[in-house]
C-alpha cells in the first residue's frame, strides 16, 4: 500500500489547478461575472465552474503529471 502525497505537496498541485484556471476563467468570462451584480452569486457562479474542473480534470491530470515527484 502506498503511502499517500505529503499535504504541502497536494498543496502545490492544487494551486497550480487553481491559480492558472481562475485567471484564464476571468480573462475569457469576466465582463459576464461583472453582470452579476451581488458579490455572493458571482462567487457562486465562478464555482460552480471551477470545482468540477477542479475535481473531475484538473487536479487529476496534474497528480498523474507530477506522480513521481507526489510519490518522493
Amino acid at each position: 500500500m502506498t503511502k499517500p502525497p505529503k499535504k504541502w505537496k497536494m498543496a502545490v498541485i492544487v494551486w497550480l489547478a487553481i491559480y492558472p484556471t481562475i485567471t484564464i476563467l476571468y480573462a475569457l468570462m469576466g465582463s459576464y461575472f461583472e453582470l452579476i451584480t451581488p458579490m455572493p452569486l458571482r462567487t457562486l457562479a465562478t464555482t460552480v465552474l471551477v470545482v468540477p474542473l477542479m475535481v473531475f480534470s484538473i487536479i487529476p491530470a496534474l497528480q498523474k503529471l507530477f506522480q513521481q515527484w507526489l510519490n518522493n
